[in-house]
């Protein structure tokens, strides 16, 4: 499974429980029309179906409404919520809803009748004109130049953490809202450094274009389009060591503070801007540590202490390093007992030195990109200190018959 598929189980699974702690949002029309609900309360067999025009709220009383069930069809008027029922359905037998609303049919998905229990449906009119004019209002929004204003990290925006091995992958799902009526210039980009040690950054599939990523910051350009503009990405922290102070400071308000962490073992996560936390299950069976708060101003940096992360002991890794050493010096302690050809002995230090001043180049771009670690670190050291030894060397080495160097065949 790819991070990005094990991301999205994360990210449509396992925030579902803290709907309860979030902002109420009215759903999509389009998500529930024609959808059969489970209603415990309905008695058995029991159907009752909502007409409303483009939303709910927008009830249409006075419509006949028709559903079949099996061989049986029964119809009902809606009462002043829009409601219409249908008590003692056959239980068990396949049915559909439907209703003629200024001639446009609308027709429920197929649904079982249940045995316990009851079922609701919504029929929703007007969906495809609602659309149209949503359309023409964004168009006309776009052709209109941006008006000056601000905007905010929408409360459905949220920072995921997850575990491979040692590193931890997190993922930012970021929605920047805006709500004018137009387009937004807030006066210059939307500038986001990355945590202290982020490395890797990239896009992920469905993110806005307008966001770019440059080593440890993310650019996001204006003008912002009326509603949410989707920005997704994510990194990795690498060589955490048993705990990590998660600090992002925020370029604008952020709405509502949602962050989860993968629990592995004994990890924790804590916050002073956390109201509550908690662990929920993802649909991939992981249990995640979820820490909600709220909003946070524009300025202020987030801060999370993490605990308990599964480092590896360091212990085998210098080990194995340090044998590395002691090879390498007994191998140039050989070769100097046995005072090989200095011509040979030249041509070896030269193949020695290109080989080092390569490594060193590598290491430098890992440095430039922020992703050295500590065992690079030691590495430079140990590959700068013999770099120069060897120098010394090839000096020593090229002072020989003809230039001066007194006691080289002795």
């Amino acid at each position: 499974m790819t991070r990005l598929a094990r991301f999205c189980l994360v990210a449509f699974g396992l925030f579902a429980p803290a709907v309860v702690s979030a902002q109420v949002a009215m759903p999509d029309p389009s998500q529930i029309h024609g959808k059969a609900l489970p209603a415990s309360e309905l008695a058995n067999g029991t159907v009752t179906v909502r007409v409303v025009r483009e939303a709910l709220g927008n009830n249409l009383p006075g419509e006949t409404v028709r559903v079949t069930a099996g061989s049986v069809t029964r119809t009902a008027t809606t009462d002043e919520q829009g409601r219409a029922e249908f008590k003692d359905l056959p239980q068990g037998t396949s049915a559909t809803a439907s209703v003629t609303v200024t001639g446009e049919e609308l027709t429920s998905e197929p649904f079982t009748v249940p045995a316990a229990g009851g079922l609701r449906v919504i029929l929703i009119s007007g969906m495809a004109q609602a659309a149209e004019r949503r359309q023409a209002e964004e168009s006309k929004s776009l052709a209109e130049p941006p008006t000056k204003g601000i905007v905010v990290l929408g409360s459905n925006s949220r920072i995921l953490m997850e575990f491979q091995d040692d590193t931890l992958q997190v993922f930012y799902l970021l929605e920047i809202l805006n709500n004018a009526r137009t387009r937004v210039d807030i006066g210059g980009p939307l500038v986001m450094d990355l945590p202290r040690g982020a490395s890797g950054a990239s896009a992920l599939e469905g993110s806005a274009q307008q966001a770019t990523i440059a080593g440890d910051r993310v650019t996001i350009t204006g003008p912002f389009a009326p509603g949410l503009t989707s920005v997704q990405f994510g990194f990795s922290l690498r060589n955490l060591g048993s705990s990590y102070e998660f600090r992002q400071t925020l370029p604008v308000a952020l709405e509502q503070v949602t962050v989860a962490l993968q629990r592995v073992a004994s990890t924790s996560m804590t916050s002073a801007q956390f109201k509550s936390t908690g662990d929920v299950k993802s649909e991939s069976g992981s249990t995640f540590i979820l820490g909600s708060g709220p909003a946070l101003a524009a300025g202020s940096t987030l801060v999370v202490e993490l605990a308990g992360l599964p480092a590896h002991s360091t212990v085998p890794r210098y080990t194995a390093l340090t044998l590395a050493g002691l090879l390498l010096g007994w191998g140039a302690w050989l070769a100097f007992v046995g005072r090989p050809d200095p011509k040979q002995s030249r041509q070896r230090l030269i193949a020695r030195r290109d080989t080092l001043l390569g490594d060193l180049a590598q290491l430098e771009q890992r440095r430039r990109t922020g992703q050295e670690s500590q065992k690079d670190l030691a590495r430079r050291t140990r590959v700068v200190a013999e770099l120069e030894q060897i120098y010394g060397e090839l000096d020593e080495a090229g002072s020989g018959p003809g230039g001066g160097g007194e006691g080289v065949a002795a």
